[in-house]
């Protein structure tokens, strides 16, 4: 079968950022087919880098999607904020709910309306991914294509490279699809993609197979990704390393052996190559600013270019602010001083906001706390705090100001989005640990753990909370969200470690009508017409008991 590529994107068009300029620089060509394209090393390297595009941070991509409403994994509608924090127990529930029904529930960890989504359509009423299965189809097809790249285009060592950045990206897409869904049908052997037969088995695989899947590109990749990336934004070996130990430690419940391979990309990624970020006063707070980009402890994160406005075409960029900043926030309070909002001004609404009850459960003096904003004056001259909220405001919770506002150029700004941190890196060794042992943690782990919450400000775990596996892993699970809100991984850790109703009943007061949300009515149906059953929902092992327990809360 003639092929036919109708987007190619060269090596520098992905919009996650460079070195000086800190965006790729995007060139879209015309039709292109398998007689003139690829051709060439760089051909190869420009059709592996198309596989970035739902890992840059824009409003929108349109590839594959018949509206162009197909967004990126990140901040924007639909990303891991909106699926894993905004639904967890970081999140209050948007009671309000002023800008759409839909919103409100999805706030509330209610995702019965997911069910009735349109085909592609992915805001924030109707957050759809499930089109993105699509693109695994599509990774699937370009890691065929580089595998069959003759030796006189590109040479073995090059291939197994690039083959590597392409099966990191199809693994992080298989890994979200997973946190979202559940397993769902993909295609991840090149020899089937156009297979009739296998593009319409529509049936969820079970959770054994694609976790293989999954881990299975990432262990490939971090044997072969290129150690270092001259382009800020590509993923590296030491990223690969990272995201297999991530999704061992997730899985490992179920797959022999997983718990000792997190412990071994532990060991691989502890070379000295990355420490805690500790300058400043509040060396947490510093950490995300714009100026601290790619900073000691950064091992992956999305490039963000202060000038960009969200466009397709331009660099990657970070909207976070302005979708956590009330819109009625002054620049200048009562006495005449500098807000923090005194670049940017007032923003679109609390999109974002963090449960008081959440903000409650951090120790008085962590300094990761003071990054979230209890009060703010008003562009009407008053000063909303505590009492206000839920009252006066249209929103429900306190103001997250983990990514500052440093430029004038709303609604985007230049603060790098993290996507793998030495502080998680430290934290998952004492959870594997712990997990696979099933005792009492090492010194080696409680002091792991320790250094995270020394940067925090933060006195060393009591023995009460070292002295058994139970009270360890429930000393984990605090510092993990106290550490890691709102950088898109709540729900996972919620999961893992089967608190995510109880967790969401105790902070917003309902409890999750789902632990996934359930695949959408109009792919079931394409699945009955073609003779399949695709099971619309889907829970792990322990979640009957766990959401019981939180409605008896």
């Amino acid at each position: 079968m003639k092929k036919t590529i109708y987007i190619a994107i060269t090596a520098t068009a992905l919009l996650m950022g460079t070195g000086c300029n800190k965006d790729f620089d995007p060139k879209i060509y015309g039709v292109l087919t398998e007689q003139n394209f690829p051709v060439s090393e760089n051909d190869f390297v420009s059709l592996m880098m198309s596989c970035y595009i739902p890992f840059t941070n824009t409003w929108t991509y349109s590839l594959y999607a018949s509206n162009g409403n197909q967004h990126p994994w990140y901040i924007p509608a639909g990303g891991v904020l909106k699926q894993f924090d905004t639904t967890s127990d970081v999140e209050a529930p948007w009671v309000s709910g002023v800008w759409n029904i839909n919103y409100r529930q999805l706030s509330e960890a209610n995702f019965s309306m997911c069910r009735y989504y349109s085909r592609s359509v992915l805001e924030d009423a109707r957050p759809n991914n499930y089109p993105k299965t699509r693109e695994v189809t599509r990774f699937t097809s370009v890691i065929g294509t580089i595998q069959n790249a003759p030796a006189t285009k590109i040479s073995e060592e090059r291939k197994r490279e690039i083959l590597a950045e392409a099966r990191i990206c199809r693994g992080l897409q298989m890994y979200n699809l997973l946190h979202v869904y559940g397993p769902v049908p993909l295609i991840v052997d090149p020899e089937k993609v156009e297979n009739s037969e296998a593009l319409n088995n529509a049936v969820r695989p079970s959770l054994d197979e694609i976790s293989q899947w999954i881990y299975d590109d990432f262990e490939f990749a971090a044997q072969y990704a290129p150690e270092n990336q001259s382009e800020k934004g590509r993923f590296s070996r030491d990223y690969a390393k990272f995201m297999l130990m991530k999704h061992c430690l997730n899985e490992g419940g179920h797959m022999d052996g997983w718990y000792g391979k997190a412990l071994e990309m532990y060991r691989e990624l502890n070379t000295g190559k990355y420490r805690l970020f500790t300058s400043g006063i509040n060396p947490y707070r510093e950490m995300f600013r714009e100026k601290n980009d790619f900073n000691c402890e950064i091992i992956a994160a999305i490039s963000c270019d202060p000038s960009s406005t969200g466009n397709l075409k331009e660099g990657s960029m970070n909207p976070f602010a302005m979708l956590a900043i009330p819109n009625n926030a002054a620049k200048k309070d009562d006495l005449g001083n500098d807000t923090p909002f005194s670049v940017c001004g007032p923003g679109w609404g609390l999109t974002f906001n963090v449960s008081p009850k959440f903000y409650d459960s951090f120790e008085s003096a962590d300094l990761r706390k003071e990054s979230i904003l209890t009060q703010y004056y008003t562009t009407t001259g008053e000063w909303w705090g505590p009492a206000e909220i839920g009252k006066k405001s249209e929103w429900d919770g306190y103001i997250p100001y983990k990514y500052p506002a440093e430029t004038a150029t709303a609604p985007c700004f230049g603060n790098d989005f993290p996507l793998a941190r030495w502080a998680d890196v430290l934290l998952m060794f004492a959870e594997a640990e712990v997990r696979q042992s099933g005792a009492a943690p090492s010194s080696e782990a409680v002091a792991a753990v320790n250094e995270v919450r020394s940067r925090a400000g933060l006195g060393n775990l009591s023995p009460s909370k070292t002295d058994s596996a139970e009270h360890f892993l429930d000393a984990l699970l605090e510092e993990r969200g106290h550490e890691f809100w709102f950088e898109g991984m709540r729900k996972v850790d919620l999961i893992r470690f089967n608190r995510y109703a109880r967790q969401v009943r105790t902070t917003k007061g309902t409890v999750p009508t789902h632990q996934y949300m359930p695949i959408p009515d109009y792919a079931v149906n394409e699945a009955s017409e073609i003779g399949k059953t695709l099971v619309q929902e889907f829970s792990r092992d322990g979640w009957d008991e766990d959401k019981a327990k939180a409605e008896a809360i």
